[in-house]
Formats: C-alpha cells, structure tokens, sequence
C-alpha cells in the first residue's frame, strides 16, 4: 500500500494547516499532526495553498498545433468558417499529430491538471485516427493524467452519413462518451439528433457531452429538450452541455428557471469563456445547486491561436468574464475547474441539493496542486508557479516540470 504525506500545508477549504495522506489512490485523512508511520514518502508543504487537482473538462487535444512552429490563423470569424478552414487543412498540418500532443498533455499535468475531457473530431473522411492518436499520446504520458474521450461528431451527425456508426465503434473500442453539436443549427433536426446520440450513450453505457453554440430561444429550448431526455432515460449526472450560449444570453429570470432545471435533471454545463461568446450565469446556476466545470476548448490550432495548457487561467478568465471581484465568487469559479470538472468527468459524486461540497475531502481522488498564495482567490488571479503536482499519490510535476 504506497502512503503519501504532505505535511502541514493549507488546504482549500480549511483555515488552519493541515496534513494531507493520500493512500492508494484516494485520500485517506485530514487533520493537524496525522501519523502514518515511516513508510510513507513524506513532503514539506508549509506555508503553501493546496488545491484539488484541476481539471479540463472541455478541450480538444486532437486538434492542437501546440509545439509546433507558430501557424497564422486563417480561419474567418463564422463558425462555419472555422469548421470549413480545418477540414481542408488539417491533412496539410498533419492533424493529429501524436508528439503535438504529448507536448499539450506533458504542458498540463505541469501546470496542475490531472484530468481531462477530450472531444475527439469523429467522420466519415477521418475515421478513428483522432482516437487512435490521443490514446496513443496518452499511453506516453504513463498515469500521470486521466483522459476521458468524446466521440465528437464536429461535421454534424444526420448530414454526415457513417458518423453515428463511426461513434458506435468508437463507443465498442472503449471511448468513454458520446458527443453532439447544435442538433437544431448544425443537423436542422433536434429530435432525430438526439435519438442518436442518446441511443448511442444508452446503448454502450456511456457519457454524453453536448456542443451547443446554438443562441437565443431556439438554444434554451434544446437545453430543455437535452434536461428532459436525460431525465426519461435516466442518465441524471451523465450528461454535459459544453457552452450553452443561449443560457448566457437569457433574461435573469428564464436563467434561475433553466438552472432549477439542469440541477433536477443533473445535467453539468460546462463553459471555457472564450472571446466574447455569452458566458454560462456560473453564480445562478452553483446557487440552483447545478454542476458548472470549465475547459480550454481549443488549444494552438486551426479554431484559434490562443490557449496555454493552465487551468488557472482558464479559472481566471471565466471568473473576469463573470465579473467576479469577491473572493467567494472568484473560488466559484476555481470550483469549476477543479471539483466540477471531476463531477463531469464521474471521478467524483455532485453536491446533494443544498450542499456546498468541500474543496478537498477524505474518499476524493488523491490529486493535489501545491503552490504559494495566501487564498484560493489570489491564486486565481495571479496564477502562481505550480510547486507540486500529485496524481493519484504520486508526484507527477515539480516546479513546472513533469517527472
């Protein structure tokens, strides 16, 4: 049995130090003075902030240019301009491409990630070789991240034929969850969009995430089709929406009606706050008591050149966006990327209704972030050097470094 100690740090949540023991994977005890013996691999971590490992519930490594040579961005500002500019040249690029890849993940976990959702690009002209890329990347990585993957219709599911049996195999072959895209804006059907992609997550027993860009009323209607589907089949905290544009855009009052919803439903939204695209309501939807995590989305590559592989960042940007200024709503944020991004993932049970979770609890995976601020806040916000990185109770990055 491998014993971890981090002896007196301070960890999320509490406001005194405390020692942290990490035991087979999970973790074991909190408390002041925590006696665990000889054996245990023991690190100093007073007068540092300790955070749950964080966690990209939304990227797309597949497509990264990352390590590479600098490539302009020549895509348009249309979405169908972005689509359309890596379907002609993601062969030229050598998308995917598995040492980008490994570079992105190796990137993260110094960073502090410890697990990630991936959306993996599924066609008819591309097969499965995203999957097949990504996994191999992750094999290289050796345990020192989870990724889950999305078999990810990004072309569309009903104009696309082959994609929804592509999807199956890729379900058979063991990827962990089945995507959508605008059912209504991508597909013109909603309902036939969704018998396929629920079929499909019922059938292989999988996870759903959805993309939906889709605005305005058209998109909280979908939102309530999704919340409604997820409840008849009974997949209530299996299912995602990623983005949710129009629930940003919404009237306060149709905003606290759809977030009592997603949390009876127990349906996550997941939002990465990029450009100016309308951000999820994160305060009213945490305070309904529903799941919110946070991702990158892209990362270097032929959607945008932005995106640096840190959470903390990725936190900081969703909480400005928020125009979050008070520590406790900065933490809301904070809270997306790490315990909310776990929620999403299933790594972790949600909050009961009315329940705030603790930022790091005895049964959570063993995963922890070392670093040197006073307050989860001003972690955020200045997004200091990650000292430790543990996964699992094993030391995977010190000081910016994988090991």
């Amino acid at each position: 049995m491998s014993t971890l100690l981090l002896r007196g740090g301070r960890p999320w949540g509490r406001d005194e130090p405390a020692d942290i023991v990490v035991e087979d994977g999970g973790i074991a005890a909190i408390g002041p003075a925590l006696d665990v013996g000889t054996d245990a691999e023991a690190l100093d971590v007073a007068d540092r902030l300790v955070l749950p490992g964080l966690g990209d519930a939304h990227c797309h490594l597949d497509k990264t240019l990352y390590g590479d040579p600098w490539v302009p961005h020549p895509a348009g500002d249309a979405l169908a301009d972005r689509i359309g500019t890596e379907r002609r040249r993601r062969s030229e690029l050598g998308i995917p491409d598995v040492e980008r890849i490994v570079a992105l993940l190796e990137t993260m976990v110094a960073a502090g990630t410890t697990a990630a959702r991936s959306h993996v690009d599924i066609a008819p002209e591309l097969g499965l070789s995203g999957v097949e890329a990504v996994r191999e990347a992750i094999g290289r990585m050796d345990g020192r991240i989870d990724v889950q993957l999305v078999a990810f219709p990004q072309y569309g599911i009903l104009g696309e034929p082959g994609t929804a049996e592509l999807m199956g195999r890729a379900l058979d072959d063991g990827v962990e969850a089945v995507g959508g895209i605008d059912p209504a804006g991508m597909d013109g059907d909603p309902v036939r969009h969704l018998d396929v992609v629920f079929g499909l997550a019922e059938r292989h027993g999988a996870l759903i995430d959805i993309h939906l860009h889709d605005g305005g009323s058209l998109g909280v209607w979908q939102l309530e089709l999704i919340c409604e589907r997820t409840r008849v089949s009974g997949m209530q905290g299996r299912v995602t929406v990623s983005h949710a544009y129009a629930l940003g855009q919404a009237a306060v009052s149709e905003q606290a009606r759809v977030a009592e919803l997603l949390h009876d439903c127990g349906v996550t939204i997941t939002t990465a706050a990029v450009y100016d695209f309308p951000v999820a309501p994160v305060k009213r939807l945490r305070a309904a008591g529903a799941n919110v995590a946070c991702g990158h989305d892209g990362i270097r590559d032929l959607w945008g050149p932005y995106g640096t592989g840190d959470m903390l960042d990725r936190a900081m940007h969703l909480a400005y966006r928020s125009t979050f200024r008070r520590d406790d709503d900065i933490e809301l944020a904070l809270d997306a990327a790490t315990r909310g991004g776990q929620v999403a993932l299933g790594l972790r049970p949600g909050a009961a209704a009315g329940e705030d979770a603790a930022p790091i609890a005895v049964g959570d995976p063993g995963d922890l972030v070392v670093l040197r601020a006073s307050t989860p806040a001003e972690a955020v916000v200045t997004r200091p050097p990650r000292e430790v990185v543990v996964k699992g109770g094993r030391v995977v990055a010190r000081e910016g470094a994988v090991v």
